[in-house]
């Protein structure tokens, strides 16, 4: 017997920060009743899905009275009576409502608000908890730990360029164990901070103390790791927030010191790499910079270079940046693109390509999976190569272009390249350059010459 949805209302609550945001309500057939509000990030970037604001005096422009009434006028009465668990017919009845590309006339607050409530009310109505239901049998592992523990950028009073600095943590024996070791070293990074600087403001959460760098930041977090006793497992993360700092006219990146370019930005990035254990950039460059991104991706290899406004978690846009090769790590965000299912599909885009390639066994037998950070040695030569076929068809190329992809292989190895290879030219042309001619193998041997 189906569950059917009954009732949704929509109300403004302050979140976590003491802004704004919407909280819905959803009531079903079985009696059923489950809230969700939608989170907020505190800088965005213009390919999200646009949040609706009332605009004038009342919380500085920033209520969300408009987005409730849209959810309670528009949206409610068009869900009420489907099937709470088919969250994909749900989200796209609210997509057809709104009709445009970035949710900008309901509002993707609006439109995102009903989509997580019936995330969780058809988990609930299956009774199963919301990772298994959105996540299938797969969803066994739970994430390393990372966490924001200083704040800067150009919402914060510290100071710092950047908007985040991040411990990343790796080589736990327990989610718990994490959990609690970035609980100790908070605290002793707060303590350590007031002795030095006084009173410490703080930001969602955050520290946000007046320091000169973010060499000073990092040196302070890593001292704290070391007298907890987990500096081996500690790794760092910067969130860059790079549009925020982004001068359009003059091209550069506004810096403490001077005015950067995105040459001199990577170099700095480079330095930092090799000074401390930095594992995670986000967001490096401004949005549209996809020559920048490419290069550092390219540069630091063995780092997770992050693209959040980059892709918006748009399908459209993490398969532009897959062909250009603009990032190795997506950060999935339901609120960027609007809908629970449109967060799903786009999330589902590089395990898909692995499968496809041939890797997904070799990538499932890590010690996390797909969520094991990536090292140097961690693959062979034959399964980087894999890996780069799989980036590759991730994007769906019309043509694929691919040279010497099977260089430096052995037989047996060559030979599960050239297998994926084939696979990955299902629907497609594709164009594999070799000095070496593989006839036998269905492919033919194009002489291109100049005219006299």
């Amino acid at each position: 017997m189906s569950v059917k949805i009954e009732q949704v209302y929509a109300r403004e609550i302050l979140n976590s920060r003491g802004k704004p945001t919407v909280e819905v309500e959803m009531t079903c057939t079985n009696g059923l009743t489950v809230a969700a509000s939608v989170p907020s990030g505190t800088s965005t970037g213009k390919y999200e899905a646009l949040e609706i604001y009332d605009g004038g005096s009342r919380y500085h422009g920033k209520g969300t009275r408009k987005a409730v009434e849209n959810v309670n006028q528009i949206l409610a009465p068009a869900v009420i009576g489907m099937d709470v668990t088919d969250q994909r017919k749900i989200d796209r009845r609210l997509i057809e409502l709104d009709g445009t590309k970035q949710k900008s006339r309901l509002g993707g607050n609006a439109i995102l608000g009903v989509s997580l409530v019936a995330a969780r009310a058809g988990a609930l109505a299956l009774g199963l908890p919301l990772y298994r239901y959105l996540g299938g049998l797969s969803a066994t592992r739970l994430p390393n730990v990372m966490s924001t523990v200083i704040s800067g950028g150009a919402f914060s009073p510290s100071g710092l360029e950047f908007e985040d600095y991040l411990y990343v943590l790796d080589g736990f024996s327990s989610f718990h164990d994490q959990v609690e070791a970035i609980s100790d070293m908070r605290a002793l990074l707060q303590k350590r901070c007031a002795e030095k600087y006084g009173v410490i403001a703080e930001d969602g959460g955050a520290l946000a103390p007046p320091m000169s760098s973010t060499e000073e930041a990092f040196e302070t977090m890593l001292s704290v790791a070391r007298q907890v006793g987990c500096e081996k497992h500690v790794f760092l993360g910067l969130d860059v927030a790079a549009n925020e700092l982004f001068d359009a006219q003059k091209s550069c990146y506004n810096m403490k010191s001077s005015c950067m370019e995105a040459e001199r930005l990577i170099e700095y990035y480079q330095q930092l790499c090799r000074n401390y254990p930095l594992l995670y950039i986000e967001d490096a460059f401004h949005e549209d910079d996809w020559l920048h991104f490419s290069q550092l991706t390219s540069l630091l290899p063995e780092k997770q270079i992050v693209g959040d406004d980059l892709f918006a978690t748009n399908d459209g846009r993490l398969k532009m940046g897959i062909e250009k090769k603009a990032a190795n790590t997506l950060l999935l965000k339901v609120n960027q693109i609007g809908t629970v299912s449109e967060a799903l599909k786009t999330a589902a885009m590089a395990k898909n390509a692995a499968q496809l390639a041939g890797i997904d066994a070799a990538v499932q037998a890590l010690p996390k999976g797909y969520d094991t950070v990536c090292m140097e040695g961690m693959f062979s030569q034959g399964e980087w190569q894999l890996l780069s076929i799989a980036r590759a068809a991730a994007a769906d190329p019309a043509v694929l272009l691919l040279d010497e992809i099977t260089a430096n292989l052995d037989a047996e190895t060559e030979a599960r390249v050239l297998e994926a290879l084939r696979r990955a030219s299902a629907g497609r042309t594709v164009l594999s350059v070799s000095h070496r001619i593989y006839e036998n193998l269905g492919g033919r041997t194009i002489e291109v010459r100049a005219q006299a």
